[in-house]
C-alpha cells in the first residue's frame, strides 16, 4: 500500500516542536542579521504578516476543506533524490545558471521570453521528469481543486488583503503612475502581467516547492506541520546561492558573508513560504498558492512589465 502524505502519529509529529525549532531558526537569522548592522526589523514584519497572521487566517477560511491524501509510493527515496535536485538547482541553477540565462539575450522581450521557458524547464519540467522515472503520480499534484470547500474563501479574502498591503507598503503604485500610461493599456497589461507572473514565479516555485518537495517531506516526516516548516526553511536556502553569487551591494540582503546572506534568506523569506506551505497542507490546490503567488508579486513587477511590452 502506498504511504499517504497525509500525517500520521510519531515521535516527530508535534506542531509545538516543529513551531518552536522554526521560531529559534529564524530567531537565530534575526539575531545574527542585526549583530552585523544588517535590516531586522523587515523580518519581524514579514513574520508578523505572513508567518502568523495570514496563515492563522488561512487556517481559518480553509476549515472546511478535506484535501484528498496524496500518495508517496516511496517516501526516503523520492525525498532524497528531490534534495539532490534542489541542492544542483540552487547553486548550479539559481548561482549561475540564472545570469546565464540573462546575458545570452539583451534585456527586453526575447530575455524574459528566455527566462520564462528556462524557469518552466527547471523548476517544472525536471523535477516532474524526475519524479517520473521514480514511478511517483504527478496527476494529484496538480489539480486544481477550485470545486472543493477551502478554495474560494482563501483566494478571495487573501488576495485582496495581499493586494491592499502591497499598495500600502509597496511604492508599486508610485511606479505606475510614473509611466504616465493610458487606461488601455493598464486594462490589458495588468492581467497579462498577472498571467505572466503566476507562470513565471507562482507556478514555478510553488510546483517544485510546494507540491513536489512538501508533500514528500510530509510523507517521510509523517507531520504537516514538520513539513511546512521545514520546506519554508529550504526554500529560503535555496535562494541564498543565487544572492550570494549573484548579488550585488545593490541588491536586497547582497553581503560578502555568506553566513549573513543565509541569515536574510531565512529571516525574510521564510514566513511567506509559511504562509503557501498551509494553504498547500490545507488544499491541495497548486491552482490556489500559484494565484495567491501571483498576487504577491504582479504590483511590483507591473510597472516593469510594462516597460517591457510596450516599449
Amino acid at each position: 500500500m502506498p504511504i499517504r502524505s497525509r500525517a500520521h502519529a510519531g515521535p516527530l509529529s508535534s506542531p509545538v516542536l516543529w513551531l518552536a525549532g522554526y521560531l529559534a531558526a529564524w530567531g537565530v537569522a534575526v539575531g545574527y542579521l542585526a549583530q552585523k548592522g544588517g535590516d531586522w526589523s523587515f523580518p519581524i514584519i514579514s513574520l508578523g504578516v505572513f508567518g502568523v497572521a495570514l496563515p492563522g487566517l488561512a487556517l481559518l477560511l480553509t476549515r472546511n476543506a478535506r484535501p484528498a491524501p496524496i500518495p508517496v509510493l516511496r517516501p526516503g527515496l523520492e525525498l532524497a533524490a528531490v534534495l539532490v535536485f534542489l541542492t544542483v538547482y540552487a547553486v548550479v541553477f539559481l548561482g549561475w545558471g540564472m545570469g546565464a540565462v540573462r546575458h545570452a539575450a539583451p534585456p527586453g522581450r526575447e530575455q524574459e521570453l528566455l527566462v520564462l521557458a528556462a524557469k518552466l524547464a527547471v523548476h517544472v519540467l525536471a523535477p516532474a521528469a524526475l519524479l517520473a522515472l521514480l514511478g511517483a503520480q504527478l496527476r494529484p499534484l496538480i489539480r486544481a481543486r477550485a470545486n472543493r470547500p477551502g478554495f474560494w474563501p482563501p483566494l478571495i479574502v487573501l488576495g485582496l488583503i495581499i493586494l491592499a498591503l502591497l499598495c500600502v507598503v509597496s511604492p508599486a503604485l508610485k511606479q505606475i503612475a510614473g509611466l504616465h500610461a493610458s487606461a488601455a493599456t493598464l486594462a490589458w497589461a495588468a492581467p497579462a502581467a498577472f498571467i505572466w507572473i503566476a507562470l513565471e514565479a507562482g507556478l514555478c516555485e510553488e510546483f517544485l516547492f510546494r507540491a513536489v518537495l512538501q508533500t514528500r517531506l510530509a510523507a517521510v516526516l509523517k507531520s504537516e506541520v514538520g513539513a511546512v516548516v521545514v520546506g519554508a526553511l529550504l526554500f529560503a536556502l535555496a535562494h541564498a546561492p543565487g544572492l550570494f553569487l549573484r548579488g550585488t551591494p545593490e541588491t536586497d540582503g547582497y553581503s560578502t558573508d555568506v553566513f549573513q546572506v543565509v541569515a536574510f534568506t531565512i529571516a525574510t523569506l521564510s514566513p511567506i513560504a509559511l504562509l503557501f506551505g498551509t494553504l498547500w497542507a490545507r488544499t491541495r490546490s497548486l491552482l490556489l498558492i500559484v494565484l495567491l503567488h501571483a498576487a504577491v508579486d504582479v504590483l511590483p513587477n507591473l510597472a516593469a512589465f510594462v516597460r517591457t511590452w510596450t516599449g
